[in-house]
């Protein structure tokens, strides 16, 4: 059977009604009612208008121990309501209006000074001091692109290491299986590699990820691995020969 998901801090609150902080941007009420929770996402319904809410687990912060006047449920982020979907919320920078009456900068531009400008001696470096300032620019520019090579490379294992943490599936695993510890998939497809090898696959749009099953036939299928939106490997199983999915499903997709 499935391993139940990990209980969420909310689920100690029963039917108590919580708000969150900072509250989530376009949703006017903010009194909240836990209601289920699944592997990484929690079912809320509102308080007031009794619509529905799936939020990402990932977002939940701390609850406060304190309910007067209200009980407080942080997030880790500042999120969004938008098109039926939680996401970061992003702020725009917005450009500060000009003070009345206030002329424009260019205008002065045209006007011409009284008197000369001052005339400032360039002084030009020596070749040593010139080869010297080279060298020390040298040396920032290889540490910038370092530190860019260690930020993407970390971001890149970081979101592996997420998408496994949010896959909990195993090798042994087949389609009932799949939808237990996940749910329905949104939609469904098969494919059919030159070997005969049968292709089941399961789109799951809100978690970026599709569930790929393979077997010799459509009757005996299990679990192989997942693929992001752009058909890159996300996770991976050791099959039963010993060998990793990953290059089976890289040789597909």
């Amino acid at each position: 059977m499935p391993a139940p998901p990990i209980p969420s801090p909310l689920q100690h609150l029963g039917q108590r009604p919580f708000s969150f902080y900072p509250p989530i941007v376009n949703i006017e009420h903010n009194q909240w009612i836990f209601r289920r929770a699944m592997w990484d996402e929690v079912e809320l319904t509102n308080a007031k208008t009794g619509a529905e809410l799936i939020l990402p687990r990932r977002f939940l912060g701390e609850v406060s121990s304190i309910e007067d006047p209200v009980m407080i449920v942080g997030l880790l982020k500042e999120l969004e309501y938008k098109e039926g979907v939680v996401l970061p919320h992003i702020r725009r920078v917005l450009e500060m209006p000009r003070v009345v009456n206030d002329s424009p900068r260019f205008a002065f531009a045209s006007q011409k000074p009284e008197r000369p400008a001052p005339v400032i001696g360039i002084r030009v470096e020596s070749g040593s001091d010139s080869r010297a300032g080279k060298f020390v620019l040298g040396v920032i520019a290889a540490g910038i692109l370092a530190c860019v090579v260690v930020v993407s490379t970390a971001s890149k294992v970081r979101v592996v290491e997420q998408a496994r943490m949010f896959v909990p599936l195993e090798a042994t695993d087949d389609y009932k299986t799949v939808v237990a510890k996940l749910g329905p998939p949104s939609s469904e497809r098969w494919r059919t590699a030159p070997t005969g090898l049968q292709y089941h696959l399961l789109r799951y749009p809100r978690r970026s990820v599709t569930i790929v099953l393979t077997g010799g036939d459509r009757e005996h299928m299990c679990y192989s691995g997942a693929i992001d939106r752009t058909g890159r490997v996300i996770h991976s199983v050791v099959l039963p020969g010993g060998e990793d999915s990953s290059a089976l499903l890289r040789q597909t997709f």
